[in-house]
């Protein structure tokens, strides 16, 4: 069975604006795991956490902090060539990452560098992502980079491939660097979803969803979530799903269809 991971932005708002108590809450409707965007709310629509709160239910629930989101959100630009607001955000996020427990920092590409060419600012990320890694070895946090749709979103972003996302993780090549599929993203913007797990699931290290149109709950929309669960089993993807949608009833609710898919997919048919 994957290990569901709800989002405390999205989910379990009902238990209020501390995000504590959404930890608490989550953990009382049986999730052993949660995720959250950026820890100091430097970004929107982030908040800011109370990280020693937090720190406090995580333990008191046993809970786990499955991912977080790198601050400031990456807007890699030039001119200026200038990323150290990126690196020291970044070394701020790992250690709030270790302090909270959490694995995994996701990161992305902004609107990438004006006025280069696709390919020049794919290798620029494999630079820039390369010292990143360098910068936090030995602090036992993953970088995963996510791709995310340009079609209703992010438009503008110029990382909204699963493929270029790939590409730059195999550049970087660290067992400390791969991508975040978000299987929302992948969907809406029209990719064939068995050619790219195909071709990048040795390289995911993390996993969204939410369910397409609408970026609602899995069932508010058209993915058939065993076959989707199911092919991402075969990859070998065993790892956590962070559950990041919008909704359209409460929180409880909103989870029971895909708890039930995770808990029966096996993607043994689909090897």
């Amino acid at each position: 069975m994957y290990t569901l991971a709800p989002n405390i932005e999205l989910l379990f708002t009902e238990a209020g604006d501390d995000y504590a108590d959404r930890v608490r809450a989550a953990a009382a409707a049986g999730f052993t795991a949660v995720e959250m965007w950026g820890p100091t709310g430097k970004d929107a629509p982030a908040r800011p956490k109370d990280v020693p709160a937090l720190k406090a239910a995580l333990e008191e629930t046993g809970v786990v902090l499955t991912a977080q989101l790198a601050e400031p959100r990456t807007q890699f630009m030039i001119p200026p060539r200038d990323h150290a607001p990126f690196f020291a955000g970044l070394e701020e996020g790992v250690g709030i990452a270790r302090e909270l427990g959490c694995p995994r920092i996701v990161v992305g590409s902004g609107t990438g560098f004006g006025g280069r060419k696709r390919q020049d600012q794919l290798d620029e990320l494999v630079e820039i992502f390369g010292r990143a890694v360098e910068r936090v070895a030995g602090a036992g946090v993953t970088l995963v980079l996510e791709a995310v749709n340009t079609r209703v979103d992010h438009p503008g972003a110029l990382l909204d491939r699963t493929a270029d996302a790939a590409y730059v993780a195999r550049g970087v090549g660290s067992p400390d660097f791969g991508i975040l599929y978000d299987l929302y993203h992948s969907v809406t913007e029209g990719e064939d979803v068995a050619a790219e797990l195909g071709a990048a699931g040795d390289l995911i290290r993390y996993v969204q969803i939410a369910d397409a149109p609408g970026r609602g709950e899995p069932g508010s929309g058209g993915i058939d979530w065993a076959e989707r669960l199911g092919r991402l089993r075969a990859t070998g993807y065993d790892g956590p799903i962070g559950l990041e949608y919008y909704p359209t009833t409460d929180s409880a609710a909103s989870v029971r269809a895909i708890t039930a898919v995770a808990a029966a997919v096996r993607g043994e048919e689909h090897r």
